[in-house]
């Protein structure tokens, strides 16, 4: 789980913490949880903290992994890494000394490109002020539907060197949204037992939106029973853009 993955847009994940609790609708189907269900029952350390049964489950209660604070120094060639695939940086438990000690990690290691995602984007907008962002950060929120599109503007008072935003699983239009100051947008269906379908009318308008402001598009997913079962052509093509600061590609 810290190593190379298989999500389009990065190329490695790093979880310093695991485990995290349902928030917004969009975390009613979370790969995350049934992943962590599973490496439970497999008996991996990292996941036997259960987690409230009401908003987690199995091997998904908030952990924290000091012992992985240090796995990037060992990777030498430059990579991509989603911080915190298996949770939430943001988290209301994760205290904010750690996550200076996980952003000074990050520091540490310029030769990498961070990709941070969160759902709780008024915490991460209250301590904003409080770290040292470097400019190897990635800072994203989830919009996943209308509901949640103040989650951008904390994103946009927050100081990271790249705001994307994570439109996974697009689960309704998002209307017309203010992409000032975002400098990425993710979007893809949910896939999965359970998984909720995508209109290509709420991709399309995304898109369009993104192409009249010049921000750097990313389809990752139609969805389906699994990632891969819809494909990811939109309109005859794929769309695999990425930031002007590109992430730096493993060698």
């Amino acid at each position: 789980m810290a190593d190379r993955s298989t999500i389009e847009w990065t190329e490695a994940t790093w979880n310093p913490t695991t485990g995290c609790d349902r928030i917004s609708k969009g975390c009613d189907n979370c790969y995350a949880l049934v992943l962590a269900k599973r490496l439970k029952a497999m008996g991996s350390p990292k996941y036997q903290n259960d987690g409230d049964p009401r908003t987690s489950g199995p091997g998904f209660g908030l952990t924290v992994h000091r012992q992985t604070l240090g796995l990037p120094y060992t990777w030498k060639a430059p990579r991509t890494v989603f911080v915190n695939s298996m949770s939430d940086l943001f988290h209301a438990r994760v205290p904010i000394s750690y996550i200076k000690d996980i952003f000074d990690v990050m520091r540490e290691t310029p030769q990498h490109t961070y990709q941070i995602l969160t759902k709780r984007s008024r915490r991460m907008r209250n301590l904003g002020d409080q770290l040292d962002w470097p400019q190897n950060v990635w800072m994203g929120v989830t919009v996943e539907s209308a509901e949640f599109n103040s989650r951008i503007k904390d994103l946009r008072d927050t100081p990271a060197h790249v705001r994307f935003l994570s439109c996974e699983p697009l689960l309704g239009p998002l209307g017309t949204i203010d992409l000032e100051g975002i400098g990425w947008v993710i979007a893809g269906g949910e896939s999965g037992k359970g998984h909720r379908p995508i209109d290509e009318r709420w991709v399309t308008d995304l898109r369009d939106q993104c192409v009249d402001a010049k921000v750097p598009f990313f389809f990752k997913q139609w969805g389906g029973v699994t990632p891969k079962s819809g494909g990811r052509v939109l309109q005859g093509r794929t769309w695999d853009e990425y930031p002007d600061v590109k992430p730096r590609v493993a060698v």
